[in-house]
């Protein structure tokens, strides 16, 4: 078979070569592009005659999907699938699988970094500092002693209450479904609303779907409280941004702790969020970690032995 990763995984090419060893001994064909591609023509002429594709979170089509004839799986370096042409592949019977869990560790870390600097005026500290400044006006709170809501208590949502709790704080959960290991760890199921009305910091851990897009809207945003905080971790689009921008400068919440955005870094000089007051910015960082990206490196080639075998895991389609 041939197998071509089609964009650079942020590992160094021994890494990538060890990894591809196996396939190459075991008498496929292998080839590796280490630049993006700037275009979908370029990414079909990269991809046309593979039957499987190993890709990160550059954006895949169902054009070029379907100019893929030969494709038969799609081995995806990242834990959201939202990026890549999901109705071609049905049509075409075309299997993916994710890297679910290689950077729980990395993404609730920065929620919680995230909403320490909100707390605590870190990056407004820093910049006071060196322009002769003090700290009045920036006495922050502490942690221990509030109320995390956990909207999509998955791998990362639990990893992220775990670190709360270890922090003092209490738990509250959404999902769609409870799972035993949120309960077994002390979350507190309660409604969405009940949710954002009671937390006093917002945590947000869902994957992009059609039913999660626009789900913290300005309704909802309406029910936090003043003094109350809200972290985005997971996709941009699942917040309406433009609301959240008019109550931070409202000042109907406290703040917020922002990675992802509705689109891909480098953002707009237009982009709300980014003149919006009490929001820390980062751009689309949480998932990278050096541990991280080795680690999901190893499991993107993992998936594609194990399917040759004729094991499909982490299965999404």
């Amino acid at each position: 078979m041939k197998i071509v990763l089609l964009e650079p995984l942020g590992v160094s090419q021994a890494i990538v070569d060890k990894l591809a060893t196996p396939l190459k001994e075991a008498g496929h064909q292998f080839e590796y592009y280490d630049t993006l591609s700037d275009s979908e023509e370029e990414q079909v002429r990269r991809g046309k005659e593979a039957d499987v594709l190993m890709i990160a979170n550059h954006p895949l089509s169902e054009a070029v999907i379907r100019q893929c004839d030969n494709l038969k799986y799609i081995s995806v370096a990242f834990v959201g699938i939202d990026h890549i042409g999901k109705d071609a592949c049905t049509e075409r019977g075309i299997h993916i699988s994710n890297t679910g869990g290689y950077c729980d560790d990395a993404v609730a870390e920065l929620a919680l970094g995230l909403t320490l600097d909100c707390l605590r005026n870190i990056s407004a500290c820093n910049q006071v500092i060196r322009t002769g400044g003090t700290k009045a006006g920036l006495v922050g709170h502490e942690l221990r002693g509030k109320t995390v809501g956990i909207i999509g208590t998955g791998r990362i949502g639990c990893r992220t209450a775990e670190l709360f709790k270890a922090f003092g704080c209490k738990a509250l959960g959404y999902s769609r479904s409870q799972r035993k290991e949120a309960l077994d760890m002390g979350i507190t199921y309660v409604t969405l609303e009940e949710l954002v009305s009671q937390s006093d910091i917002v945590s947000i851990h869902t994957p992009l779907t059609e039913d999660t897009k626009g789900l913290i809207d300005k309704a909802l945003l309406g029910k936090m409280k003043k003094s109350a905080i809200l972290i985005n971790t997971s996709r941009g689009p699942v917040v309406d941004n433009k609301a959240l921008a008019e109550v931070l400068n409202t000042g109907a919440i406290a703040g917020a702790g922002i990675d992802v955005f509705d689109m891909e870094p480098p953002l707009p000089v237009e982009e709300p969020l980014l003149h919006a007051a009490n929001v820390v910015c980062t751009p689309h960082v949480a998932f990278a970690t050096d541990e991280s990206i080795e680690r999901r490196a190893e499991m993107v080639f993992e998936n594609v032995e194990e399917w040759m075998k004729g094991n499909l895991i982490r299965k999404m389609l």
